[in-house]
């Protein structure tokens, strides 16, 4: 008899292995995942539905034995499309409309070998930090039931956090991948914009080209992000979508010893990090130059310009208009709520409570506070200058680090810092390593 426990708590590259090697069988890996799905959904809430077509996938799973990702069980985000599925992104307009075809990411997943089984959960309209719709309802964190999984990807995150699935694929325009990524204590990576294909990726705003957006995998550890990268960055994508680069995965650069030189931030100048986070980038920072590599530290230039008038602005280049519309017909979830209604306000109203409020916020905040905290400046930068960036693991808040967080001032010492400090009951919950490169 399979030990179904055990089986859930093997490294992606141990589970490839041993199913390459015959030592387990696809139907034992599967029928181990989808019972422990199941579980985990009952407390988190984390998926959307069954992928029943993949009992069918399973049935010739072991007739063919081939790809890198060879009989792996596949969580995928909501708004990835999969033949004969909705792709709604939590919009109660976008129900009842099945896609006609895999995206070009699920028909890569399945020529090496995996097996999507599941969808998981996303927030109403994608443009979130939380993970809540009218459709699905709200996922919780696997650390933490009264806490977030965050978003948008916050249903892989939980899903994975939870250990239900051992990887998956989410999208990021301002940290939907790495968000829920660090919330839920899991490894996340965001490409370049276009590094995959994001044919069958269904966005809510088309044509948005200020801000670009990507998929990419979430998993337990960086090695499978890598596994993942190295089995969708095929000839089977470059040919069923001839504008993504065709570059294959450099497993020589991946492994490489060499010394870097690495930036590295402790403050942006706009928002101060949380004790726990500060202290992650120091612990991690000294074990960084004792594996010899030289940090450097470096501050980026006028990371509020960029925020507001770039990111914000960009993504929401039309007033909202297309969301607003989107949102026609169906109830607006709580979590969207705050972020939408100030669009509903005429221009003299905006203008007066701006007015009012400016000595309390920070400019620009009163109307952009729930579409883009400001906080996660940290993360939409590399979205806005179209970097891949990722997180992973490093350490769990700790009893000192919330006493600490009863003195923290922040930069400006204005509303926003001080409602920072009001978070707790934090121990335990992870906190994580942001890294970037430039291509």
């Amino acid at each position: 008899m399979t030990d179904s426990a055990h089986i859930v708590t093997l490294s992606l590259s141990e589970l490839t292995k041993q199913l390459k090697e015959g030592l387990l069988s696809p139907e034992d890996v599967f029928y181990s995942y989808m019972e422990k799905t199941l579980d985990v959904n009952k407390k988190l809430n984390c998926c959307t539905g069954i992928l029943l077509e993949s009992f069918d996938q399973l049935k010739t799973a072991s007739s063919i034995k081939e790809g890198l990702l060879y009989g792996v069980p596949v969580s995928i985000k909501e708004n990835i499309a999969y033949k004969n599925h909705d792709s709604s992104c939590g919009v109660i307009i976008n129900l009842d409309q099945p896609v006609e075809k895999d995206s070009v990411l699920v028909e890569v997943l399945k020529r090496q070998g995996a097996i999507p089984f599941v969808k998981t959960n996303l927030p109403q309209g994608l443009l979130n930090y939380d993970c809540s719709n009218p459709i699905y309802g709200q996922t919780v964190n696997p650390h933490n039931l009264q806490k977030t999984s965050g978003g948008s990807s916050g249903g892989e995150g939980s899903l994975i956090g939870g250990g239900g699935s051992v990887l998956g694929l989410g999208s990021d325009i301002g940290g939907s991948i790495r968000i829920p990524a660090s919330f839920c204590g899991i490894a996340g990576f965001k490409p370049t914009a276009g590094r995959l294909s994001s044919q069958g990726i269904r966005p809510i705003y088309r044509g948005q080209k200020s801000v670009l957006s990507s998929s990419g995998p979430m998993a337990r550890d960086v090695d499978s992000l890598a596994l993942c990268m190295q089995a969708l960055l095929c000839d089977h994508m470059f040919s069923l979508d001839p504008t993504v680069p065709p570059l294959p995965f450099n497993t020589q650069i991946y492994q490489s010893s060499k010394p870097l030189r690495i930036g590295y931030l402790e403050n942006d100048g706009y928002v101060q990090p949380s004790p726990s986070m500060a202290r992650g980038i120091r612990e991690v920072k000294a074990l960084l130059e004792q594996a010899g590599h030289t940090l450097v530290p470096y501050s980026p230039l006028n990371i509020s310009h960029a925020a507001h008038e770039l990111m914000i602005k960009g993504v929401l280049a039309d007033g909202a208009t297309t969301l607003l519309q989107k949102l026609v017909g169906g109830p607006v979830d709580p979590c969207l709520r705050s972020q939408v209604l100030p669009y509903y306000f005429p221009k003299w109203l905006k203008k007066t409570l701006s007015f009012l409020l400016k000595p309390l916020v920070r400019l620009n905040n009163l109307f952009l506070f729930s579409v883009l905290p400001d906080v996660l400046t940290y993360m939409m930068l590399y979205n806005l200058l179209n970097f891949p960036a990722g997180v992973v693991p490093v350490s769990t808040v700790t009893a000192e680090d919330e006493e600490e967080l009863k003195h923290y001032k922040g930069v400006y010492q204005d509303l926003m810092d001080k409602s920072f400090k009001q978070v707790r009951t934090m121990s335990g919950i992870f906190r994580l390593l942001v890294w970037s490169c430039s291509t």
